[in-house]
Order: C-alpha cells, then sequence, then structure tokens
C-alpha cells in the first residue's frame, strides 16, 4: 500500500492560490540550486521560522534538510534535487523527482498565505493524496495525485498511510 495524505473536501482553494504556491515552492528550489552560494535571504523569506518536517525513507538520506538548515550546501552536496513535476492540491504543493533506479524523492509543502509552514519528505516512498469525503456514515475516497516514477516502476518501495 502506498502512504497517503488525505485532504479534506471541505478546504477547496482556487487555482489563482495554488498558482501562486507552486511559484513560491518553484523559487525555493532554484534559490537551493544555486551553486554559486544558497540565495539565503529568499530562501529565509519563503519558509515559516517554525517550519514542521515530517521525513520517511533512510536516515541517510535528509538531504533537504541539510540544505535548508544550512548543514549542507550544494557546492559540496552530491544530491541535487531536479524536480520532474509540480502539482499543486489545495494548500500543499507535490514535488517530485527521481536519478535513475537509486533515488526517488516526493516534497510535500503545505504553504499558509504565501509562506511555507510544513515540509514533508518521502524518499524511496510510494505516495498517494487522497479526498476523503463523508457520505452518511462511511468515508469515500477519491485519488487525486500518485506517484509516477519512470525509471522506478518495477521497484518495489515502503508505503504508510498518512489522514491530515
Amino acid at each position: 500500500m502506498a502512504p497517503s495524505i488525505s485532504i479534506d473536501s471541505k478546504t477547496n482553494m482556487n487555482s489563482e492560490t495554488e498558482n501562486k504556491n507552486k511559484a513560491i515552492v518553484k523559487t525555493l528550489y532554484k534559490a537551493l540550486a544555486c551553486t554559486c552560494g544558497r540565495d539565503t535571504k529568499k530562501v529565509t523569506g519563503l519558509i515559516a521560522d517554525d517550519l514542521e518536517w515530517w521525513f520517511h525513507g533512510p536516515q541517510n538520506c535528509y538531504y533537504m534538510m541539510k540544505l535548508l538548515t544550512g548543514e549542507v550546501s550544494n557546492n559540496n552536496n552530491s544530491f541535487k534535487f531536479e524536480p520532474r513535476s509540480v502539482d499543486a492540491i489545495d494548500d500543499r504543493v507535490i514535488v517530485e523527482g527521481w536519478e535513475g533506479a537509486k533515488a526517488y524523492w516526493v516534497h510535500v509543502w503545505t504553504l499558509k498565505d504565501g509562506v511555507i509552514t510544513q515540509f514533508r519528505e518521502y524518499f524511496n516512498t510510494w505516495l498517494t493524496v487522497t479526498e476523503l469525503r463523508p457520505t452518511g456514515w462511511v468515508r469515500s475516497a477519491t485519488t487525486l495525485w500518485q506517484s509516477h516514477p519512470r525509471d522506478l516502476a518495477k521497484r518495489s518501495l515502503p508505503g504508510l498511510m498518512l489522514a491530515t
């Protein structure tokens, strides 16, 4: 079973906000990718001081948090985050990338008023985003987004279930 983030159907945002959130996250990746030294001011303005972080994957793969905290820079970090897809669902932006058959990652960024407040990193983990709708006594689930790493289609990856 793939890990899942559940989104309550009551929280529908318009596409203008989703597009703005995607642009903010893309700006973050561009700032972090700069090999001439990280643009600290730009990164600091995008992320809340009390960023909530959650990680699923091997402990030696905390690459993004090491970049965000300044523990490593892209100058000496051998792992480069190159987004292959960027999608928005409500207040979340989902970024997916992979490097051959060795590394597959999904980042889920939650934004509030144009600031990133939560970061979830899934490394070598399948992810499914579902919308939960109460229908009487039962909740029905609709898949809104699903991992689709081309190079890892035949690989077995762990899964877990999340509800937000």
